[in-house]
């Protein structure tokens, strides 16, 4: 199984138009490429923010978890759970897409931290597909600059570092993504869907697991027991 390919979720529907357009022979560029370019800024451009589930979201992909955005435009928006870990471990993954291990341990015990971290479910969306969260300045082939210091990377050559020890620092791998049209998020956060809050890195790549859902709630100076099913969004 290669779970990374070609896939790029981060082009933009003009960007798609285009390709399209050049495979064809045609020229697509025009009056809506023109108003795509003008278009003013979002009024709550969430990037690189944390979602948090509301008690009220009983959904039983999204409820309960935390997703990193790593791209939020007219569009849609694009993000990872971090918060819901698979069955699977690094190592396993590795096997499973053909990478050898730098190092070889002749015990579970001496495996590398790296290596036994499990594998998240980042989303419905694309879930035979690899998303790896990771630190900056490494780039890859397909890789989205969140921040100055997080990266997104749909690319096997981010794992295949990460295999041979010379891979990014910090980093999340998760199978699938997690995706929002035009105006969908909007909606959701209207509803009282989800709580907001700029997002801190460490949470995502020093964190344990079961505890993330917790830290994301205190950048907001909540605990988990104020919540109820009824209240608003911060």
């Amino acid at each position: 199984m290669d779970s990374f390919g070609t896939f790029d979720p981060f082009r933009s529907s003009k960007s798609r138009r285009q390709t399209a357009a050049a495979e064809s022979g045609k020229d697509e560029a025009g009056d809506d490429d023109a108003g795509e370019e003008t278009r003013p800024p979002l009024e709550l451009d969430l990037t690189n923010h944390f979602l948090i589930a509301m008690p009220s979201m009983l959904d039983p992909i999204f409820g309960g978890t935390v997703v990193y955005l790593c791209e939020h435009n007219h569009n849609g928006a694009l993000g990872v759970v971090i918060n819901k870990p698979t069955d699977m471990t690094m190592d396993v993954l590795f096997d499973r897409i053909n990478l050898k291990l730098e190092i070889k341990p002749d015990t579970p015990d001496a495996m590398p931290e790296v290596y036994r971290r499990p594998v998240m479910f980042g989303g419905p969306v694309q879930v035979e597909r690899g998303f790896v969260l990771h630190s900056s300045p490494d780039k890859f082939s397909s890789t989205l600059q969140v921040t100055d210091d997080v990266a997104l990377t749909t690319s096997k050559d981010v794992l295949e570092a990460v295999a041979h020890g010379n891979g990014p620092e910090r980093v999340l791998v998760s199978l699938g993504c997690s995706g929002w049209s035009a105006g969908q998020l909007e909606d959701e956060l209207g509803r009282n869907g989800w709580l907001t809050v700029k997002a801190d890195p460490a949470i995502i790549f020093e964190m344990p697991v079961a505890e993330r859902f917790t830290a994301a709630l205190a950048l907001l100076g909540i605990d988990p027991v104020m919540l109820s099913g009824d209240a608003g969004r911060a």
